[in-house]
């Protein structure tokens, strides 16, 4: 069944000058404007859509890509507010409504960014934020394993470290030794769990843990030195920063890499960097 709020992949059951209509089941059909619409669309084919309203509070189809969807957590700037709340910039023509309601320990500001949840209320079908994250996330105990890949939304700094999202559902927490780059508020990307302590609390690594992650390391300095001529200007004397930025890992991680391809005689040391043996 299609959702507001999320994407669907839809039929064209009927062609417009002004676009195509979609079979969106339960909630009937569904207006993609032309603008929207590939040259070659046609009735019978499926298109992938995201389902919200409109300005006129009618429901429509997009191949827009909001910033987040029902559901998810994402940091929005306020682009207005006034008598019945603030209005969200998320990436589509109508802001979404930040009810006073939804506004936790004061009013939001203008041209300021918030981390908000996205839900469909279901009086309105309008899609609505909230600033009252916790109410959103999943009380019971977390079920990961270490090494198991997640998707993050950086929430805050704290003393301790950045403070995160996991998966849309838990609290979890990047310390300040594992924090490899720049991070910042509501920047999304991929992580790894590190430990689901006791008492239910998530560490998260930035990078792969274990051997494996060794082993994709050679294998990408290996295709790095092929790419250029069979050496590149980094060592174990290069930036934590440079190091992550082209292998995405920690520089202690980078030296394991090298230090198993040397002892494979794969590659020698050289004062400005890395050269592949031929």
């Amino acid at each position: 069944m299609a959702e507001i709020g999320k994407y669907n992949t839809l039929e064209v059951i009927k062609e417009r000058d002004f676009g195509v209509y979609l079979d969106a089941g339960d909630l009937g059909e569904i207006l993609l404007p032309k603008r929207y619409c590939p040259e070659d669309l046609e009735v019978g084919h499926k298109i992938r859509v995201f389902i919200h309203l409109d300005t006129d509070d009618y429901l429509i189809a997009t191949t827009d890509t909001p910033l987040s969807i029902v559901g998810e957590f994402a940091m929005l700037k306020v682009s207005e507010v006034n008598n019945i709340g603030a209005f969200m910039d998320w990436g589509l023509p109508k802001d979404v409504l930040l009810p006073f309601s939804e506004q936790k320990n004061r009013p939001v500001e203008v041209d300021k960014r918030y981390l908000v949840h996205l839900y469909l209320d279901k009086h309105t079908n309008r899609i609505v934020a909230s600033t009252k994250v916790d109410r959103f996330l999943d009380k019971t105990p977390p079920n990961y394993t270490a090494g198991e890949e997640v998707q993050l939304v950086v929430a805050n700094r704290t003393d301790l470290g950045q403070k995160v999202i996991v998966n849309h559902a838990h609290w979890g927490m990047i310390f300040k030794s594992d924090v490899l780059k720049t991070i910042y508020p509501g920047q999304k990307f991929k992580g790894y769990i590190k430990e689901v302590r006791a008492d239910g609390k998530i560490n998260i690594s930035m990078q792969k843990p274990g051997y494996s992650k060794v082993i994709d390391t050679t294998d990408k300095i290996i295709e790095m030195m092929e790419e250029q001529d069979g050496f590149i200007t980094v060592n174990d004397k290069s930036s934590p920063e440079t190091i992550f930025q082209l292998f995405g890992i920690s520089k202690k991680a980078f030296k394991k890499a090298v230090g198993a391809l040397l002892k494979q005689g794969k590659i020698t040391t050289e004062p400005g960097g890395l050269r592949l043996k031929d």
